[in-house]
């Protein structure tokens, strides 16, 4: 049984980032909407909202990767509002130069351990020690001497260096090297209880928003400019360029194939427990018949 078939209220949850500000700008004013029902917008960091999905608090919500077999149960992958790293993706970053050897021997501040950050960091070096720490503390923390080295998210992908730490690795670009493939970082999912004729309007809604903000690209990025710590205009533009785009429309096959690839290496690596089962709203098994 659906939970709601005509649940006129859907809680949707995201990160407080210019581009997932400019991917919901349609949504959150109104640009965009669905006859009967109302978006309430929660704006929350990503491992927070990662956690809330394992309750299945948000109808609608931004996740982790990593965090998705552990919710797969009760939510579906939406078939847009991907982020995706073609080439480049979270970091690791240091007070001084350090190899990517040298690296692994070292204690790093990292932002979450549901975050695909994470679970890519640990592809890379398994022995390495970790301790979380809030995303937007990482780089002060590492500045101040309280961890050698920490692995960055979000704007400070683009913002590290005018602090003067050192890239150590770029994740985005050693899975690339590893797999030949984009970095998928996060996505959106629906709660599968909303029921087929509710989720399929929503994907849509969310679909149609980021289209809008990308045709109506100055407006969505002065909407999204609220939201961009530390950016100046040019770039906010940039870092939202990075990772709202034509894939995020549409993850593509190879998109789609990054995915499964990255939660099955995470599963046989023993850092998934269970084993993911990555599936799209419109693939058969993403609804299942009531």
């Amino acid at each position: 049984m659906t939970r709601n078939p005509k649940k006129s209220e859907i809680k949707v949850a995201h990160s407080p980032d210019s581009d997932d500000a400019f991917m919901f700008y349609g949504m959150a004013t109104n640009k965009v909407r669905v006859p009967g029902v109302k978006f309430t917008h929660t704006l929350s960091d990503i491992e927070t909202l990662n956690r809330k999905a394992m309750e299945g608090f948000y109808d609608i919500t931004a996740i982790s990767f990593h965090a998705y077999p552990y919710i797969q149960d009760n939510y579906a992958l939406m078939p847009s509002g991907g982020s995706v790293g073609e080439g480049y993706g979270p970091m690791i970053v240091a007070s001084r130069n350090i190899s990517p050897d040298e690296i692994r021997h070292h204690r790093i501040a990292v932002p979450g351990t549901m975050t695909t950050a994470y679970l890519v960091l640990k592809l890379f070096a398994p022995e390495i020690a970790t301790e979380v720490v809030p995303f937007d503390e990482i780089i002060p923390r590492v500045l101040e001497g309280k961890y050698e080295a920490g692995l960055i998210i979000h704007e400070g992908q683009l913002t590290f260096n005018k602090s003067g730490l050192h890239k150590v690795v770029d994740m985005g670009k050693w899975w690339r090297e590893q797999t030949g493939l984009p970095l998928p970082l996060g996505g959106n999912v629906i709660r599968r209880d909303l029921g087929p004729e509710l989720i399929a309007s929503c994907c849509t809604a969310l679909r149609d928003s980021i289209r809008y903000a990308l045709e109506h690209r100055e407006e969505a990025l002065q909407y999204a400019m609220q939201f961009a710590r530390d950016l100046d205009p040019q770039m906010a533009d940039k870092f939202v360029g990075m990772y709202v785009n034509e894939r995020t429309l549409d993850y593509g096959k190879d998109g789609r194939e990054a995915i499964v690839r990255l939660l099955d290496m995470g599963h046989a690596a023993g850092i998934i427990p269970q084993k993911p089962v990555v599936d799209f709203v419109g693939d058969a098994a993403a609804i299942p018949a009531r």
